[in-house]
């Protein structure tokens, strides 16, 4: 029985999805739907030219390689713009938000101190490499608080997402036990509380409020060094209280707590007593991944193509909130301009943040570090620095990904740990494979081994910043 384009499409998207990192198949492949069967090409729609040229040179080798596994026989895969997407039609720039959020809210819960976001929910977070464990850790403590990870501390840069999972952990405890009693606030708001509980004599009510408490809740805790010294005993003892009698903590902080200057030791070590969790940059999978969650919620996927989408992801580099800030302005802009979105109406919108990035990148070429090693490579290969971190086991990446170890040790001496991790989290003993295999390839390739050298003395002008 032989099987449709559409089925012979899913079976290699099934494969896909499980080989795949999920925000690279959800920002690349999920979009596509089969075309056409035309003998051994089948050909899958994408929803515009630069999905399309993406696809074509990042994943259709990739996913042609899966025809034999699941379907016994070889065939191309060809991505091509789907014609119908084409003639899509302009959306209102402003549209009013969804009428139902995703999960019930409760954000004028009586239960908690401080009022709470609709869109801070753990459905609306977006999971990437940058915070896939601080995500499964507040996700497992809102699943049994005061049981795992007490206390979760959550660090990392503004505009992140710690404030996001934090609110997340109350909305979904409140789900789970409409009772509980949470306390939410900013560590400046609690110094302030205690200051004016120490003026109006009302200290014990302030203790008990605290002390009492299911789950708190304590955004920027760095805000505590260098307080004096009632202040962090009063915040020592209230930590106390609540781990001693099995209630959960969350706090995050723009840096880990052995970073915190001015903060006690014995604040720290407590700290440290549960997980410590960090929230890093995204990368551009999942920048594409944020525009797009950020576009469905607001009901714009058919106002920002994904082109714009793509362009957005990769010069808007800083953080979730700057991501969000450019498709605020780039609306904003098109609407007084009376223009249609496109991609050289985003380049005027955001002129500035281009210019910005730009420095950026000035300023990271002046010196040789893992990522400019990685760019050089990239640039070699015809391939991207994401590409060199993914998963994927395509010749077309795996040699590039390998010479760029290679160098890596060999112009930074970086420890095979860190190399690893600067290239998708892969082991130690990976590492070493792909070190032995550039050793070998060149000692019989003298065309690979002109072609690294010409790496080699492009990097070695650049000042070594060990990473």
């Amino acid at each position: 029985m032989s099987l449709s384009h559409s089925e012979v499409w899913k079976l290699l998207l099934d494969r896909a999805r499980q080989e795949l990192p999920d925000q690279t198949f959800q920002a690349w492949l999920e979009p596509t739907e089969a075309l056409s069967l035309e003998g051994n090409t089948l050909f899958a729609g994408a929803p515009d030219q630069f999905t399309a040229d993406w696809n074509n040179s990042k994943h259709a080798e990739l996913v042609s390689s899966y025809a034999p596994i699941v379907l016994g026989h070889p065939l191309n895969v060809v991505f091509r713009v789907h014609e119908e997407r084409k003639k899509r039609s302009q959306m209102d720039f402003f549209v009013a938000p969804p009428p139902n959020p995703v999960k019930p809210a409760f954000a004028r819960s009586n239960n908690t101190s401080t009022p709470l976001s609709d869109r801070y929910t753990f459905d609306l977070f977006v999971i990437g490499k940058s915070n896939d464990v601080a995500a499964a850790a507040a996700h497992a403590v809102s699943q049994a608080p005061g049981k795992v990870y007490n206390p979760l501390f959550i660090y990392g840069d503004t505009g992140l997402g710690k404030t996001h999972l934090m609110q997340a952990i109350a909305h979904e405890t409140l789900q789970r036990t409409p009772t509980t009693r949470i306390t939410y606030v900013g560590a400046e708001q609690f110094m302030n509380e205690l200051i004016g509980a120490i003026l109006d004599r009302t200290g014990a009510e302030f203790r008990r409020r605290y002390r009492e408490t299911d789950l708190l809740l304590i955004d920027d805790v760095h805000f505590l060094k260098g307080r004096k010294e009632s202040t962090q005993e009063e915040f020592f003892h209230t930590f106390n209280a609540l781990y001693e009698a099995g209630r959960q903590i969350v706090l995050t902080s723009d840096r880990p707590p052995s970073e915190i200057a001015g903060l006690e030791a014995r604040l720290i070590s407590r700290f440290q007593w549960g997980m410590v969790a960090d929230i890093a940059l995204p990368d551009f999978e999942h920048r594409v991944a944020i525009l797009k969650q950020k576009a469905k919620l607001d009901r714009l996927e058919l106002t920002i193509p994904d082109d714009v989408i793509y362009f957005i992801a990769e010069h808007v580099r800083s953080n979730v909130r700057e991501l969000e800030g450019a498709i605020i302005k780039l609306l904003a802009y098109a609407s007084l301009k009376h223009k249609d979105i496109t991609v050289d109406v985003a380049r005027e919108a955001l002129r500035d943040k281009l210019r910005a990035s730009e420095a950026l990148d000035q300023e990271k070429d002046a010196t040789l570090t893992l990522l400019a090693i990685q760019q050089a490579v990239a640039k070699e290969w015809g391939v991207t620095v994401e590409g060199l971190r993914s998963k994927t086991r395509t010749k077309l990446l795996t040699t590039p990904r390998q010479i760029a170890m290679y160098l890596t040790r060999e112009l930074l001496s970086t420890q095979l740990v860190e190399i690893g991790n600067g290239f998708g989290g892969r082991d130690h003993s990976t590492v070493i494979h792909s070190l032995e295999k550039v050793q070998e390839a060149v000692s019989r390739d003298n065309e690979l081994k002109n072609r690294i050298q010409k790496i080699r003395t492009a990097l070695q002008n650049l000042t070594p910043v060990h990473t």
